[in-house]
């Protein structure tokens, strides 16, 4: 597990874009998973901001989004399938066809749902590289706290303490859900590679427990201990809780010039 501090949240976008912009360097069709929030929201204007210049195409990518909202259709400004098309989508060079959201109508078995994103993911070869936040509560994906670490695609039913923090982009009229459709930890875990980002001081907490914390559902982003490629992107304010902060900020430095030499995509296969 790499953990790389950051000094600020523009910088952890920044780090983020060019671990992105390597990989689509190495491998132009890769396959990415993409998460929504407004932590990734700097990460993707830094990939626009590339494309514009010339530095970076998605023409040939295919992507996969981690979760949605069930009942939630597709053109509702609140659904996961605009935020992406408003946010990136609709800005690059992607094609449409090769973008997934997994999509659950209220009338649609989420069972049936889960099992035929799974299909489709490895259909498409797997994911090269999985893009993370973390919530409060330290789930990914709507992983909440106490689901199976070897959990697939499925429905979760949302904590309070997410729908809370989620209230502030909904009105008073509108509808939230309170169920999602999200890929589980084992499908995450399944990535070639994962990168999880991360900043402010509302994320310490959560980002100690995952980093430097004991393996625990509790804790769902903690099963990322378990996975040979997962990179943590945080800035000082989320790290400020780490124990271990000054040697992840040494490995760092020294691992500096083995990245600048080698690359990071080192292992695509």
């Amino acid at each position: 597990m790499e953990v790389i501090i950051a000094k600020d949240a523009d910088a952890v976008a920044e780090l983020g874009a060019q671990l992105v912009c390597e990989l689509l360097n190495k491998k132009p069709e890769a396959v990415m998973g993409l998460t929504t929030g407004s932590t990734p929201i700097a990460l993707y204007q830094k990939l626009i901001q590339r494309h514009q210049q010339g530095e970076a195409s998605f023409r040939a990518i295919t992507t996969f989004n981690l979760d949605e909202y069930i009942g939630m259709t597709a053109d509702n400004p609140q659904s996961y399938r605009s935020f992406m098309n408003r946010e990136l989508f609709d800005q690059i060079d992607i094609l449409k066809a090769n973008t997934h959201v997994p999509s659950c109508g209220l009338e649609d078995n989420p069972r049936a749902i889960g099992a035929a994103y799974e299909r489709a993911i490895s259909v498409a070869g797997g994911i090269d590289l999985q893009i993370l936040g973390i919530g409060s509560n330290g789930h990914i994906g709507f992983n909440e706290p106490c689901s199976s670490l070897s959990s697939r695609t499925r429905m979760k039913i949302l904590t309070e303490s997410t729908v809370n923090d989620n209230s502030r982009l909904f009105s008073a009229e509108e509808f939230q859900p309170h169920l999602a459709v999200t890929m589980g930890i084992a499908s995450i875990l399944e990535s070639r590679r994962v990168t999880l980002l991360a900043t402010g001081a509302h994320k310490a907490e959560a980002v100690r427990d995952a980093i430097e914390g004991p393996l625990s559902a509790r804790c769902q982003a903690s099963a990322l201990q378990m996975h040979e490629r997962a990179t943590f992107i945080i800035d000082e304010a989320a790290a400020s809780c780490l124990e271990y902060g000054d040697y992840f900020r040494w490995a760092n430095s020294e691992n500096t010039p083995i990245i600048e030499k080698f690359g990071n995509f080192y292992e695509l296969d």
